[in-house]
């Protein structure tokens, strides 16, 4: 549960990591948690500021790779995200913020660059760029619809043993072995963009339901049309 009245959500660097529209993830979840009468705060982090610990869920998005070089270093020397994840805090990093979150990623030349350790995966520089939808069935722990959205990178991130993949890939790349993203406790691991939580929102449930316990349903019809419409273009058969 939050500690103080309002959900405190924190999105980690914008001015670095936000190339692909990630910000709809902040406010798919701010809207969500207000329909159900659940009062946001929302801190923006920008690289040169320290990241605050007593956060409830943390955002971090996708970008080129010298933001992500950069990003990747601010994080590992200032340490506050680590904490808040250690405390209970909830995560989504997306794409490049995914590939940050392992132990290393893939520089401009295809160098490994360290990243902040948070999650037990490590990414590489893959042989083509995977770009087009990304259609996935979830990992059944977690109860949550096929996911839909849209992928750009050139990564490929192993897994290891410290985390679940978050799903099966049946149209796309996602981590380039048949699995889209990872899961770790309450951090989700993930390429899909569109954005995510906007094609997901039942993801965005399962953030605010890890700090704020069971949630209201929604009349989500809407959401769901546009979801099928996407799923019907592009999965097989």
């Amino acid at each position: 549960m939050p500690s103080d009245s309002a959900l405190s959500i924190v999105w980690i660097y914008p001015d670095l990591l936000s190339t692909y529209g990630d910000q709809g993830n902040v406010l798919v979840l701010e809207q969500r948690a207000r329909l159900r009468g659940i009062e946001t705060e929302t801190i923006h982090v920008r690289s040169a500021d320290p990241v605050p610990e007593g956060g409830d869920i943390y955002l971090i998005g996708g970008g080129e790779d010298r933001p992500q070089i950069l990003a990747a270093a601010r994080l590992r020397k200032d340490g506050g995200l680590h904490r808040a994840i250690a405390r209970g805090a909830a995560m989504l990093a997306v794409c490049a913020g995914y590939q940050i979150m392992g132990s290393t990623f893939g520089g401009e030349e295809g160098q490994p660059v360290d990243g902040i350790g948070l999650l037990d995966i490590a990414s590489t520089r893959g042989p083509a760029r995977a770009v087009g939808e990304l259609v996935a069935e979830v990992d059944a722990g977690l109860n949550l619809p096929t996911l839909t959205g849209f992928e750009n990178h050139m990564g490929v991130t192993r897994l290891g043993p410290g985390v679940k993949p978050l799903s099966r890939t049946l149209v796309g790349v996602g981590n380039g072995d048949g699995f889209e993203g990872c899961y770790a406790g309450h951090v989700v691991g993930t390429y899909l963009h569109g954005p995510a939580l906007a094609r997901n929102p039942a993801l965005a449930d399962l953030l605010l339901s890890w700090r704020v316990g069971p949630l209201a349903p929604l009349d989500d019809s809407a959401y769901e049309a546009l979801r099928q419409e996407r799923l019907a273009a592009v999965r097989p058969g």
